[in-house]
C-alpha cells in the first residue's frame, strides 16, 4: 500500500478465500485466522445492525491476539430481502427455494467490517442492492453443477457463473457482494495510517 499503517501485523480473521484474496488485491500483508464463533445475533435487530453485531463478536472472539503493533480486520455479510436475512443454505433443496425468492426482485447485501486495535475499534459497513432477472428451475439446476451455493449467504455468488447469467442490476459495491467492500476498507485504513497519536 502507498500508506504505512502504524501495525507491524494486520490478522485478518476470516476463513472466507474471497475475503482474503480481496484484501491482497488491496496489497496489505496479513495473516489469516478464522474466528469461530456462533453467529447467532438477537432477534430485535435489523438490517446492517446485525452484520455490525456479528463483525464485531468475531472481533471479540480474536481478542486475545492483539497487542499494541496488530490490527484485527473482521467482517460479516448477508442478503436481505423482504424484510428478512436469507442465511447460508443448509441444502441444495433451501438453496433452490432461496433462489427462488431471489428471482425477478431486488435484495439487498450488507457487509461490516470490523477493524479492532488496543486502542482503536472502527466499525463501518456498506449496502448494495442487487437485482435478479428471472430464474427458471433449469438456470438454477445449472448454477448447482457449476458453483457452490451452501457456502454463501444467498445461495450465490455473484462472482460465479449464476451472478453472471442473473443478475440485471447493481447499485453500489460490486467487491460488497462478493464479500468486501474494498473501498471502505481501503479508506478506514488510510484514515487510520492517518492517526499519529
Amino acid at each position: 500500500m502507498e500508506f504505512q499503517l502504524p501495525f507491524s501485523k494486520v490478522i485478518l480473521g476470516s476463513a472466507s478465500p474471497r475475503r482474503k484474496e480481496l484484501l491482497q488485491q488491496l496489497g496489505l500483508d496479513f495473516e489469516v485466522i478464522g474466528a469461530s464463533v456462533d453467529e447467532v445475533y438477537p432477534d430485535s435487530l435489523k438490517h446492517y445492525l446485525i452484520t455490525d453485531y456479528l463483525a464485531s463478536l468475531k472481533a471479540d472472539s480474536l481478542i486475545n491476539l492483539l497487542d499494541g503493533d496488530t490490527l484485527l480486520i473482521t467482517a460479516d455479510t448477508i442478503v436481505w430481502h423482504n424484510e428478512s436475512v436469507l442465511e447460508k443454505p443448509a441444502d441444495l433443496k433451501e438453496a433452490r427455494q432461496t433462489l427462488e425468492q431471489l428471482s425477478g426482485s431486488w435484495h439487498e447485501v450488507i457487509t461490516s467490517v470490523c477493524f479492532r486495535s488496543l486502542k482503536d475499534n472502527y466499525l463501518v459497513h456498506d449496502v448494495t442492492e442487487v437485482h435478479f432477472g428471472r430464474l427458471d428451475t433449469e438456470m438454477i439446476s445449472a448454477y448447482f453443477e457449476k458453483g457452490n451455493p451452501l457456502d454463501k449467504a444467498g445461495a450465490y455468488g455473484i462472482q460465479e457463473w449464476l451472478g453472471l447469467v442473473g443478475i440485471t442490476e447493481i447499485k453500489g459495491s460490486y467487491t460488497n457482494v462478493v464479500g468486501l467492500p474494498t473501498a471502505l476498507v481501503y479508506n478506514t485504513l488510510r484514515r487510520m495510517a492517518g492517526r499519529s497519536d
